[in-house]
């Protein structure tokens, strides 16, 4: 890989993870409701690529049924677990989306598991349920559910958008937009209150991670990511986005003053280390739900 690749890679990385640290800032530190902001994020992000919307790709209910499931789930109940999760804990145990996806595959699309992909999922596992562990036993937390929840939903839209062809990743970011925008809002105003004096309450920050959220981390960060991926193969891609959980614990850590121990340390390792093992043997998903879990983040 050229530098200058890799320094574009390196920002796109640094990019998916910053978004993690605004995520839970507006949420948590500027009180936004999770669904409110997951649905403002989406409707800039629809505005964004409206152009790019038509012609709508078929079948049209899968195309509906992967954005709900990669956009508006996968999102909402990642802002509900950063409601109250750490994001450096999110980071790691939102990877368990990759072995989940791994064994959906197996399910819907025929896939066989080899021993060294079955390691990766076992360790995948192992460093996600370390994180959760506290010295007084296992504890996970309902933000880490949501969390867990987010990577389930994501790993499903994956494996079934494998099942489409021919979808443009910016026309499939416009219907992802459009479709994730009104139900979102909609179980806002049935679960949420309070939303729009909130937004103004918290004022211009809150309106500029709404912004950063939709244009520069999901279509910015996401149109160079596929630039790379036209000019380079997926396994070496894939494993390189790594770079973002790692970041994301960097910046919680630094800018948030996320716990990070031993325990967490370790979890971290070797969760990594069977994502690294997955993304080297990829399945047809894997390199796909790598990119959407990063930049979903």
């Amino acid at each position: 890989m050229a530098l200058r690749d890799f320094g574009v890679l390196v920002l796109v990385c640094l990019l998916w993870a910053s978004n993690n640290i605004v995520s839970k800032y507006a949420v948590s530190h500027l009180g936004a409701p999770p669904l409110f902001y997951a649905a403002l994020r989406f409707g800039v992000v629809a505005l964004a690529v409206f152009p790019w919307l038509f012609p709508m790709p078929r079948p049209r209910w899968r195309l509906i049924v992967v954005a709900l499931l990669m956009g508006g789930g996968n999102f909402a109940l990642l802002f509900l677990g950063l409601k109250t999760a750490t994001p450096s804990a999110a980071a790691v145990v939102s990877q368990l989306g990759v072995p989940i996806t791994t064994l959906l595959s197996v399910m819907m699309l025929g896939e066989r598991i080899r021993w060294r992909r079955a390691l990766g999922i076992a360790l995948t596992m192992a460093g996600a349920l370390a994180v959760m562990w506290d010295p007084h036993g296992f504890a996970l937390s309902t933000g880490l559910m949501f969390v867990v929840g987010s990577a389930a939903t994501g790993s499903l839209g994956a494996v079934m958008m494998k099942q489409m062809d021919g979808v443009k990743p910016l026309q499939f970011q416009a219907w992802v937009g459009l479709a994730s925008f009104v139900p979102l809002l909609g179980l806002s105003a049935l679960f949420e209150s309070g939303q729009v004096r909130a937004g103004l309450d918290a004022g211009w920050p809150f309106l500029a991670a709404v912004v950063y959220s939709g244009l520069v981390v999901s279509v910015g960060a996401h149109t160079l990511y596929y630039a790379l991926v036209q000019r380079y193969e997926a396994n070496l891609i894939s494993p390189l986005t790594l770079m973002t959980p790692l970041a994301t614990i960097a910046l919680g850590v630094a800018l948030l003053g996320d716990p990070f121990g031993p325990r967490m340390a370790i979890g971290t390792a070797v969760a990594l280390a069977g994502v690294l093992i997955i993304a080297l043997r990829p399945n047809q998903v894997a390199p796909l739900l790598l990119a959407i879990r990063n930049r979903a983040q």
